[in-house]
């Protein structure tokens, strides 16, 4: 399967729960060229990979970080942090 063709919305951020277990979950998250995943704060630790595309992580403590495929970043809990899509990008948000 390809993850990019679970997103069939022509929305700016799209999100499908690929696996849940008791406590985790795995996430493709697609976010559209030029759109950003506004700021938010995480409750739990996650891990955002990008699997395809462009796209620049920022949180509030100054960390940048330019994603594409291959690239992963760890995002801390109750960090206020954003995610922008240079072009259309796809991630696994597991959490």
């Amino acid at each position: 399967m390809i993850l990019k063709n679970l997103h069939t919305e022509n929305t700016a951020v799209q999100t499908q729960l690929l696996f849940e277990s008791n406590d985790k979950k795995v996430v493709s998250l697609q976010i559209a060229k030029g759109e950003t995943l506004k700021e938010h704060v995480s409750k739990i630790p996650a891990l955002l990979v990008c699997i395809s595309g462009n796209a620049v992580f920022t949180d509030e403590k100054g960390t940048v970080i330019n994603l594409n495929s291959g690239v992963y970043v760890m995002i801390e809990v109750n960090i206020k942090h954003e995610v922008k899509a240079i072009e259309e990008s796809n991630f696994l948000l597991i959490k």
